[in-house]
């Protein structure tokens, strides 16, 4: 068992799983609050129709992989790579803008369909919020685990790490609901966006490594260092093992080629400056019947 794409999964479950755990208990709690519990069963509905589709649309792209002949195993690969990178990254800034209105919008949009009498609304609301963590997550977990098979260690441990890390969100989500104060979620999301940005950059780099390999690429492709004889990416002396598990969960090489390690860098660097810097203060919105002054 690699454990080091067994903690890359782990850490993509557990994160995408927290941010849909939070999205449907906030709902569930919501209806619980307002003596709307019946409709318990619309949320559910909406919830596991996105996640049954979410997890076909990653199946179908997995198989797709393996239909492929060189080079264009290499080029979907890549691809397949530099799109989860590019997801995830969308999501971890999305979150971080929108984190701190989230329960308002729910809770919005669960007024609206009851008020409208539409509480099939209800399940699209769910379907809505699950699914885009859904797909966020097999994007991502196709990323990995294409990483993991180039690496000979099979999907199996990527995929084993995602479901553990989803049970686990799924007792956060139970301990929400419940009102369970078990964890500081703006601590979790930056922290685990910290990691996820890592892991991200790792992916980039073996985008540009099978882009090397397919011939797309054609600058900068000499080694840049070659430090395998103090810390390989492979093999089974302590210290291969240890730099497998660097390379399963953030894309090292103990022989980069420049391009790869550009890229690795220059992601590392731009989107780490970004996520990390203080986020300004929401403009607070005029009250209600007054209009802006103007002039002196």
């Amino acid at each position: 068992m690699d454990f080091g794409f067994l903690t890359t999964g782990l850490l993509t479950g557990l994160r995408e799983g927290v941010e849909a755990a939070l999205i449907v208990s906030i709902i569930l709690a919501y209806l619980a609050r307002t003596g709307n519990g019946r409709y318990f069963g619309r949320i559910w509905a909406g919830a596991i129709v996105a996640i049954a589709l979410s997890a076909a649309v990653g199946v179908v792209m997995w198989l797709t992989i393996g239909g492929l002949t060189e080079p264009a195993e290499q080029i979907f690969e890549g691809l397949a790579m530099l799109l989860a990178a590019s997801v995830v990254t969308w999501m971890l800034f999305w979150m971080r803008r929108t984190s701190a209105n989230i329960r308002g919008e729910l809770e919005a949009g669960v007024d609206r369909a009851l008020t409208d009498g539409r509480v099939w609304g209800l399940s699209a609301l769910a379907f809505t919020a699950v699914i885009r963590e859904g797909i966020e997550t097999s994007l991502f977990l196709l990323g990995q685990t294409t990483a993991a098979v180039e690496a000979q260690a099979g999907a199996a441990p990527t995929l084993l790490g995602a479901v553990l890390g989803l049970a686990v969100a799924v007792a956060i989500g139970y301990g929400l609901y419940r009102g369970a104060r078990v964890i500081n979620l703006r601590t979790f999301f930056r922290w685990t966006g910290v990691a996820l940005i890592l892991v991200a950059a790792g992916l980039l780099s073996h985008a540009a490594h099978e882009f090397v390999v397919a011939g797309w690429i054609t600058f900068g492709t000499s080694t840049a260092f070659d430090i395998s004889s103090v810390l390989p990416h492979s093999g089974e002396s302590p210290a291969g093992v240890v730099g497998q598990l660097l390379r399963a969960i953030f894309g090292y090489s103990s022989t980069p080629e420049w391009v790869t390690l550009g890229a690795w860098l220059t992601y590392l660097v731009v989107v780490l400056t970004l996520y990390l810097r203080p986020m300004k203060p929401a403009a607070p919105r005029p009250l209600a019947g007054t209009q802006p002054v103007v002039g002196g």
